[in-house]
C-alpha cells in the first residue's frame, strides 16, 4: 500500500520536498509508517512520538492507514477559505473581524490581534514567515469556534491566521469573538488564541540576520487532548 505524506515547515525544509510517497504493507497503523520515516531519514526533527494527521485529524500511533488518506507529517505548531475562519496572505487588521461578528444583540466585541515584535528568546528579530496546512487549519478553527460556542453561548467567532512574509508590527492573527457582556468576549478571545497555538497547525519561522528558527510548541501539549474543562479556564 503507497502512502503520500505532506510536508511542512522544518520537516519540508529538512528533506526539500512537499511530499513523500512510503510503501507500507496492508494493515498498516500510522506508527508503522512513522517509524518507516525515521529509518529512512534520521535527519528529520521529529518529536519523539511525531504528530500525524489522517483525514485532518490528529491521530495516534496506532491508528490504521486506508488508501487514499490524507497523511501529514505535523511539526510543533507554533501558533482555506474565506470568511469568519481564513488562511489569507493578506494584511489584517481589528476592523476586519470585527465587523464580521457584530450583532444587536451583542453588548461587546472583544478584539485580539497578535503582532511581529522585535525581540524574541534574546535575539532582535528582522521579520516572521508562516507556514499553514490551510484545509486541516480551517477544521481546526471551526473546532475553537464551537468550543466557544458550548463555553460562552455565542456562535460569534471570527479567525483569520496570515502566511508568508509577516513585518515587524504587523498582525499574524485576528480573532473578534460578540458576546452579550464584555467579561464573556475577553475569556473566549484568551480561550481562542490559546487554542490556535494548541491543534491548529500553523508554523512559524523567527527570521534573524544571519538564520532562521522555526518555532514550535511546548512538548508537554497534546493536541490530540479534548479542550480543557470550562472550570480550569474561569480559573485562569
Amino acid at each position: 500500500m503507497r502512502i503520500s505524506i505532506r510536508l511542512f515547515a522544518s520537516i519540508r525544509e529538512a528533506l526539500g520536498v512537499p511530499t513523500l510517497e512510503i510503501e507500507v504493507p496492508a494493515g498498516a497503523t500510522v506508527g508503522t509508517l512513522t517509524r518507516e520515516i525515521r529509518a529512512r531519514y534520521p535527519q528529520l526533527p521529529l518529536q519523539p512520538e511525531a504528530l500525524v494527521s489522517v483525514n485532518y485529524e490528529y491521530v495516534r500511533d496506532d491508528h490504521p492507514l486506508r488508501e487514499n488518506d490524507e497523511v501529514a507529517l505535523i511539526p510543533p505548531v507554533s501558533g482555506g477559505s474565506g470568511g469568519f475562519f481564513e488562511i489569507t496572505d493578506n494584511e489584517l487588521t481589528a476592523e476586519s473581524v470585527a465587523d464580521l461578528v457584530r450583532s444587536p444583540e451583542c453588548g461587546a466585541v472583544a478584539v485580539f490581534l497578535g503582532t511581529a515584535r522585535r525581540t524574541s528568546r534574546g535575539r532582535e528579530v528582522a521579520y516572521l514567515e508562516y507556514e499553514a496546512y490551510p484545509e486541516m487549519a480551517i477544521r481546526k478553527l471551526r473546532q475553537i469556534a464551537e468550543e466557544i460556542r458550548e463555553r460562552w453561548s455565542t456562535d460569534r467567532v471570527a479567525i483569520r491566521h496570515r502566511v508568508g512574509h509577516i513585518e515587524l508590527g504587523e498582525a499574524s492573527v485576528a480573532i473578534a469573538v460578540a458576546t452579550e457582556h464584555r467579561a464573556e468576549g475577553f475569556a473566549a478571545c484568551q480561550y481562542a488564541i490559546d487554542r490556535l497555538k494548541e491543534i491548529v497547525p500553523i508554523w512559524k519561522k523567527e527570521v534573524w540576520v544571519g538564520g532562521g528558527e522555526w518555532v514550535g510548541w511546548d512538548c508537554a501539549i497534546d493536541p490530540l487532548a479534548t479542550a480543557p474543562a470550562q472550570s480550569s479556564l474561569t480559573e485562569r
